[in-house]
């Protein structure tokens, strides 16, 4: 077994859901158990500069450049501890299975958890491959511990194979990436690159540079409990008024008819009663323009239902979450180039495809790390029928100590 699957099945272990409700930082205390483990390692291996924030549960390390190579660019990956809300990451219990025969997998026979292929055609193109996957009662966190063990591969290969010629490389692992988070107290004075990789995509040769501009809203519909034997002309229903406005956004701007390019306003959570409803939306478009309508369309429901209803019926808190970080990667193209050209060199196809979601790296490209968005080889994120192949993830860290070696060389990297 590789140093990369070891490294990713002693991670998946640890619990480090982030938590979306939370005011703390980071929002679960557990994330630091991950981190702590990853300042060992990376002690263990003979990383240099490692800096744990241990308030904000940030790793930083380098792996120094190699003898007269110290005037390359500063080259950085990054890649998230936390897991997702979505589905717990307590026990999780991974597993191999050999040889993929292109059939139904059983997760767990005795609840009858099997991951389908009628649900999940994409599995045909794993045949004969290992895939890790799990006992089907947690998500397995291969977002993103594929990226942190793929990280720590490549950074452990540079630092014993002193034969690979690369410039400066640095690490960071961030907490809290799947409540939007992550780099919200991520140090790119101290972190030092002149641009970064993500390393927190999913199958094998997706390289994204671009990603949904995004906004989050808490509506808040007021209502008027009163006895439903007496209701009639007194009661406000915040229950149905909340239903109602859904129903005043655009149907066919709904995820689930949503592809590529095209955004969406999502339901994410209601909650409440007759006297008071609240529902969190989440906002989103890869164009900026359409973006800004969306939010306009929004806010304009608002001001209809209280129109109707009465001010203050309905309430909303609007906020910007993170934007489409191709205006900063269009110039640092090289980025882009260099992944795709090795990628191609390690006989995989590049799928430059845009991010139907958010990343660190949009983040931090915004505040002056370009940063775009390297695969990982899972899938099915987010959910018990998550899993990785270990092939994928093998030649992943194969492409990041490449791409190391890269940008060692001054006709292919720029400063």
């Amino acid at each position: 077994m590789t140093e990369t699957i070891e490294n990713f099945l002693r991670y998946v272990r640890v619990d480090t859901q982030s938590a979306e409700e939370s005011v703390s930082i980071p929002s679960t205390a557990k994330q630091h158990d991950l981190a702590q483990m990853l300042v060992q390692e990376l002690s263990k291996m003979g990383a240099h500069e490692i800096v744990y924030d241990k308030e904000h549960c940030y790793v930083y390390a380098t792996v120094p450049a190699s003898p007269g190579y110290e005037e390359c660019p500063v080259l950085g990956f990054v890649a998230h501890m936390d897991t997702s809300p979505a589905v717990t990451g307590t026990g999780v219990n991974p597993r191999i299975v050999e040889r993929y025969d292109g059939g139904d997998i059983v997760l767990n026979e005795e609840l009858n958890i099997v991951m389908r292929t009628e649900d999940f055609p994409g599995l045909s193109k794993y045949v004969g491959q290992d895939l890790i996957v799990t006992d089907g009662t947690t998500l397995l966190g291969a977002d993103d511990k594929a990226g942190v063990a793929e990280i720590m591969a490549m950074a452990d290969k540079l630092l014993h194979h002193p034969e690979i010629m690369h410039g400066k490389i640095r690490i960071g692992f961030t907490p809290d990436e799947e409540v939007g988070c992550g780099a919200d107290h991520f140090n790119v004075e101290l972190f030092g690159a002149n641009f970064a990789y993500t390393v927190d995509g999913g199958a094998l040769g997706e390289l994204e540079y671009e990603n949904f501009n995004a906004a989050g809203a808490k509506l808040v519909v007021h209502g008027r409990s009163v006895h439903p034997g007496d209701a009639k002309g007194k009661m406000k229903n915040a229950i149905l008024m909340a239903q109602e406005f859904q129903g005043l956004l655009p149907v066919s701007e709904n995820p689930m008819y949503t592809e590529g390019y095209e955004g969406f306003f999502h339901l994410d959570s209601i909650r409440g009663n007759v006297e008071e409803t609240v529902a969190d939306y989440i906002i989103r478009d890869h164009d900026r323009a359409l973006f800004e309508k969306k939010k306009k369309v929004f806010l304009d429901c608002v001001d209809f239902m209280n129109l109707k209803y009465g001010e203050g019926t309905v309430t909303v808190e609007l906020k910007d979450s993170y934007y489409n970080m191709k205006e900063i990667i269009l110039p640092h193209m090289h980025l882009i180039d260099n992944a795709r050209e090795v990628l191609e060199e390690l006989g995989i196809e590049p799928k430059v495809i845009p991010i139907r979601g958010g990343t660190d790296g949009a983040r931090l490209s915004f505040m002056g790390l370009p940063c775009p968005n390297l695969c990982t080889g899972g899938e099915n994120f987010h959910g018990r029928y998550e899993f990785a192949c270990v092939q994928s993830m093998e030649q992943v860290t194969e492409l990041l100590v490449r791409l190391a070696q890269r940008y060692g060389r001054r006709d292919k990297a720029e400063k």
